[in-house]
């Protein structure tokens, strides 16, 4: 009796609905006016507009939402829209995930940008070795304002977020019975970072120091009016975090990027400064741990000093060479061993051993967006979303089907628009995005070691390997002995690649069968069926061969049209010899 007359007088009061029928809140938009049908259904109640609700309460409800689920409530109508993308929802979202962040920091919205990079951040590895191989992901520093890179060496990974905080995951590759490896903790090892690099070959064994370019307050004018920041170069041990050199430039010269080239003798930084020149200076890593003062020359490359019209725009680099990439989207090479020269480039008639730092342009039909550099190979990533590649092939590590070497850039037509591209030793690994905006990995090289899961022989053409890829995976970086996906999604940072004219469209991806065969006399599509063909066979049965030769039909580049095809051929076939068809595999078969 008592609930009872608490609810009739909470509904005296309100008067929202009579006694019988629950509160009905009516959804509208200002746009929209009212409801079809509205006075037929007065005798049903008077439904609740959202909009009587104060905005501050709505957007207070709507922040303890899932992040995903307050972008699809926006996906609803105009109305929720405008409340689901407005920055005080995206706050409030914030400070729930990351409580101790104060700075939203820049950007068109920065409340938003900072909740989406804490949420999609991660970091997660797959061991190659060891009875059973899954994807972990390793602890996440609470502190962390999103994941802009990473950097695994010997024994641990550093992580630098967007707040220019490297953090140091101490002991991080715990090796256990099953093959895991897990982040037991982290420490902070600096603030005002701006870049890291380590030893530019791919094996983490070589990463002894971590060089850290960073801004620091000028010492001697902290407590003045008029302080300076500088940037300078740190040096850190990998396995304790201990810092063991530093270098300090002029206050004026400011940079954005920094990596290694050389060997640990004649380790040479290359800094980009922030309008697009590069400086080169030579450390000596065996005398960076000695109690005394070192005194480096920083000097003007090459590539600046001869191209002064030039505006780098980033760099990558390995122990033999550098490559650059303008701001124009022009490409250019320092090639300074003759072996990488030879296998990059096919010949030696243009090397000369004198004159090491010479930029080589490299041509394109397109503006480049990002690269990656192997040891003797590399990729280059178009406007349009086309990939090429270039160098030595002998594992078949540049994916055209083949082994034969490319002294230029080569198209790789059936992939396009990747997210990452990474090349390493003898193998290259592609991370693209399917459209219904999941991730799957491709690979294709040498795959001893595990290196391709799901294809220990290798493959001469990228192909699917067998790794559950995060949601939000943005860059990978394998080792030789677990492979790293680094998660994380900035709403103004993405590569936004543009449509491919229809002029240019002709004759690159899917030529007809008169076409490839004129464009294919070798039968290099053909090899690059071999390994199809090889999981085929290694199956015992007939129901087993099917299902296989299905799973391949959806790896294929073919039409849809094409696939469709093959796989109601393939159903018939299974129910003419007594098998069961199971119809097109799902996306994640």
């Amino acid at each position: 009796m008592v609930r009872r007359s608490q609810k009739r007088k909470l509904q005296k009061v309100t008067g929202l609905c009579r006694p019988e029928e629950g509160l009905r809140v009516k959804r509208s938009c200002p746009s929209c006016g009212p409801e079809p049908g509205g006075e037929e259904k007065k005798g049903r109640g008077n439904p609740v507009s959202i909009q009587l609700f104060p905005p501050e309460l709505v957007e207070h409800i709507i922040s303890f939402l899932p992040v995903r689920d307050v972008v699809s409530l926006g996906q609803t109508c105009h109305y929720f829209h405008e409340v689901c993308d407005s920055e005080g929802v995206w706050r409030r979202i914030c400070h729930r995930l990351s409580p101790r962040l104060r700075e939203q920091g820049s950007g068109v919205q920065p409340w938003k940008r900072a909740a989406i990079l804490n949420y999609t951040k991660g970091l997660y590895f797959q061991a190659f070795g060891g009875r059973r191989r899954c994807l972990s992901k390793s602890v996440a520093p609470v502190l962390a304002h999103g994941y802009r890179r990473f950097l695994p060496t010997k024994d641990h990974v550093f992580i630098l977020d967007y707040t220019g905080t490297i953090f140091f995951l101490k002991s991080a590759l715990v090796s256990s019975t099953l093959g895991q490896k897990r982040a037991c903790c982290y420490v902070v090892l600096c603030h005002g970072a701006k870049d890291f690099a380590s030893d530019p070959r791919g094996d983490t064994v070589y990463r002894k120091y971590l060089y850290v370019l960073a801004t620091r307050e000028q010492p001697g004018v902290v407590d003045t009016a008029h302080s300076q920041s500088c940037d300078c170069v740190e040096v850190y041990l990998q396995s304790s975090g201990q810092r063991v050199f530093k270098i300090t430039f002029h206050h004026a010269m400011s940079f954005k990027q920094m990596v290694l080239v050389g060997l640990e003798t004649q380790r040479t930084l290359l800094l980009l400064t922030e309008e697009g020149k590069i400086y080169s200076l030579v450390v000596n890593e065996a005398q960076l741990d000695q109690p005394h003062s070192y005194t480096g020359q920083l000097t003007l490359r090459k590539v600046s000093h001869d191209l002064p019209h030039l505006r780098v725009a980033c760099m990558a680099s390995n122990q033999g060479s550098t490559l650059y990439i303008t701001d124009q989207g022009g490409v250019y090479f320092e090639v300074h061993t003759p072996g990488v020269y030879r296998d990059l480039f096919g010949t030696l008639e243009a090397f000369d051993p004198t004159y090491q730092q010479m930029p080589l342009p490299v041509s394109l039909p397109a503006k480049v967006l990002f690269c990656a550099l192997g040891y003797n190979h590399l990729g280059l990533v178009d406007e349009f979303g086309r990939i090429f590649m270039q160098g030595s092939n002998r594992y078949g590590q540049l994916g055209t089907g083949d082994k034969m070497d490319r002294g230029e850039p080569t198209q790789v037509h059936y992939l396009q628009r990747p997210v990452a591209l990474w090349c390493g030793l003898n193998h290259s690994l592609v991370l693209s995005q399917r459209s219904d905006f999941s991730k799957e990995l491709l690979g294709c090289g040498c795959g001893a070691r595990g290196r391709l899961p799901g294809w220990p022989r290798g493959s001469a053409s990228f192909v699917k390997l067998h790794i559950k890829v995060p949601l939000y995976a943005s860059s990978l970086c394998p080792t030789r002995e677990c492979l790293y996906m680094l998660s994380g999604h900035d709403i103004e940072h993405h590569p936004a690649y543009r449509d491919l004219p229809a002029s240019r469209v002709v004759g690159t991806p899917k030529p007809s069968l008169g076409a490839e065969a004129a464009q294919d006399p070798e039968g290099v599509a053909a090899q690059a069926c071999e390994p199809y063909l090889g999981q085929i066979h290694s199956c015992p049965t007939l129901q087993e061969c099917m299902e296989t030769t299905k799973v391949i039909v959806g790896w294929m580049p073919l039409m849809a049209t094409q696939e469709d095809f093959f796989w109601e051929a393939l159903d018939m076939l299974q129910r003419a010899f007594g098998g069961v068809g199971q119809g097109p595999p799902t996306p994640d078969s």
